[in-house]
């Protein structure tokens, strides 16, 4: 096996650096060997500090950095809509659903095989995880090459540290720290039977299931390069596979 490095910016080739949306189908012709990897998302709340994008810039984040660092990717559209029914007592939030969601991932995934040989959805919303898991086996049983990547890390749940601090990083521009107020910091366990039953709202008026008044830059950059390294732990051994 090859050893791996990460490689700037100048060292890529055009087709990889773009994204899929930018190219012409004449460029999207050449790729069939390499990876699609598709942001999935939300639009739900985020407290008051937090753009209901959040999930949604954590995701096209993680899988611009995989792009930066790989050769062999394409980054597909973000699909910005998902399983939220958690938070639809908040104004903004949209969602479409596990069996809605399930059914646009099968259907994409069947769609993407005829350009590309392998499939990854990249997760920012955990409500997403049951309609991806049956999207995953079903094209798996097809015997379409798919994986699903859904962040790990240590902290809060929702609109807290961890995910305020992400963005601080991502895109600083689009928090209000001045609005960032301490919501319901018991842990996700204790509270799952409520929010199964009564979502979010009931458990935290304010929609933040942790602590967000400490998130910073730099603690933000830490996460998004541990969350990074999870990623190409995964991708890479699928390159690996395709002689990249």
């Amino acid at each position: 096996m090859k050893a791996r490095s990460l490689a700037s910016p100048e060292t890529r080739t055009p087709d990889v650096m773009a994204t899929l949306a930018s190219l012409r189908w004449p460029d999207a012709e050449t790729l069939k060997a390499t990876i699609l990897v598709v942001p999935l998302g939300s639009t739900e709340q985020h407290g008051p500090h937090l753009p209901l994008s959040t999930d949604t810039d954590i995701a096209i984040e993680l899988c611009g950095r995989l792009g930066r660092a790989r050769n062999g990717v394409t980054i597909a559209p973000a699909l910005p809509y998902g399983a939220s029914g958690e938070h639809a007592d908040f104004p903004g939030t949209l969602s479409i659903g596990t069996d809605a969601l399930a059914t646009v991932l099968i259907e994409l995934g069947r769609s993407a095989s005829n350009s590309f040989d392998h499939l990854v959805f990249v997760c920012g919303h955990g409500g997403n995880a049951a309609a991806i898991t049956r999207a995953t086996s079903t094209l798996t049983a097809e015997s379409r090459s798919v994986v699903s990547f859904f962040p790990r890390v240590d902290g809060d749940a929702h609109a807290g540290f961890v995910e305020t601090s992400m963005l601080l990083a991502i895109d600083p521009g689009h928090v209000a720290p001045e609005l960032a107020t301490v919501g319901n910091t018991a842990p996700i366990g204790a509270l799952a039977d409520d929010l199964r039953r009564n979502g979010v709202r009931a458990v935290s008026p304010n929609g933040i299931l942790g602590d967000p008044t400490a998130a910073n830059v730099e603690a933000g950059e830490r996460i998004l390069e541990l969350l990074t390294a999870q990623l190409l732990e995964l991708i890479d051994p699928i390159l690996e596979g395709t002689g990249q």
